[in-house]
């Protein structure tokens, strides 16, 4: 079954915790709980720690808005003639260390996007992540005369919890509802399969989510790592079948069929995509995604980030 295909793939094995055996933290609570370890094992297939970012939340391990800090002799980021706003930055250095999420060792990353105009154009020259090796001579940039420089604000880093969106409860009443509402005669054949798995396999589900975002709470302005923005991966899952029918790499996929196709495409991509930094979503505020290859980040090849600007209407 394609699931347990999926389940197999080695982005499914990389349970994300940090070398402080937050894992068997996990499991002992768990376990206390009564829930079989064989369950455990796997729900934390699917289980990812993120790091949080916001004000005030402790020790300093970056900054929103104000001045970058870039090499000496560097141009201020832009496309074209159009200078990118600074975002953020974050001391990987001083970010908790999570086995799995292959952040560089030290240095520092530079979050740059022009978000009105990314949000328009969707070709990602909007936006920019550097990334600045320790020891590099830097100094404080000047921001061109046509950039807005935000207040600067130092932040503080925490773990979170977070599962994919199908084993989430209640945080997309859309997706619920639809997923409550759907009749199983009316269900793809991988929705099926999901739903069977859920059922059958995660029957402490409830108690597992809840003993989860107990451990580690969810909230942030900021987050770095975790599951990709689920726009982000509809939009590189629908990108990526087009392009294998418009190759001829795999047949004409009937409209009926089309989202049971993408959905799965979806499931795969998670393995092989995780978030590099994702702002929260504001009402009447744009807010930016930037996500990135397993194998790209373990590289540091942080110029390959996909960026993809939203805007949220009240």
């Amino acid at each position: 079954m394609f699931l347990n295909t999926l389940m197999k793939q080695p982005g499914w094995e990389w349970l994300i915790f940090p070398g402080m055996d937050h894992q068997g933290e996990f499991r002992r609570a768990a376990l206390e709980l009564g829930i079989p370890d064989d369950e455990i094992s796997r729900f934390t297939r699917h289980l990812r720690l993120s790091i949080g970012l916001s004000v005030g939340g402790g020790t300093p391990v970056g900054q929103f808005g104000g001045l970058p800090r870039l090499p000496v002799g560097m141009k201020w980021p832009s496309a074209g003639d159009v200078p990118l706003p600074f975002l953020l930055s974050v001391d990987c250095g001083a970010l908790p260390r999570v086995d799995g999420f292959d952040l560089p060792a030290d240095g520092t990353l530079l979050f740059f996007v022009h978000q009105e105009m990314d949000h328009e154009d969707r070709s990602g020259r909007y936006a920019r992540v550097v990334y600045v090796p320790d020891g590099t001579e830097t100094a404080v940039a000047k921001a061109p005369s046509s950039v807005s420089v935000r207040e600067q604000l130092d932040v503080g880093a925490e773990l979170r919890a977070e599962l994919p969106l199908w084993l989430q409860e209640g945080e997309d009443e859309d997706w619920h509802e639809f997923w409550e509402d759907l009749e199983w005669e009316d269900m793809s054949p991988f929705q099926q399969q999901l739903f069977r798995y859920m059922e059958r396999d995660l029957p402490h589900l409830d108690e597992l989510r809840a003993l989860a975002h107990d451990l580690w709470p969810s909230g942030a302005y900021v987050v770095i790592g975790g599951y990709a923005d689920d726009e982000v991966i509809n939009s590189i899952a629908e990108q990526t079948l087009a392009g294998r029918e418009k190759a001829g790499s795999i047949p004409a996929i009937p409209i009926a069929k089309w989202p049971s196709h993408l959905e799965e495409e979806k499931h795969r991509l998670t393995s092989e995509w995780i978030s590099l930094a994702s702002e929260a979503r504001v009402y009447e505020e744009y807010y930016t995604s930037f996500v990135i290859r397993h194998d790209d980040l373990a590289a540091a090849r942080v110029e390959k980030a996909l960026a993809v600007t939203n805007f949220v209407v009240a």
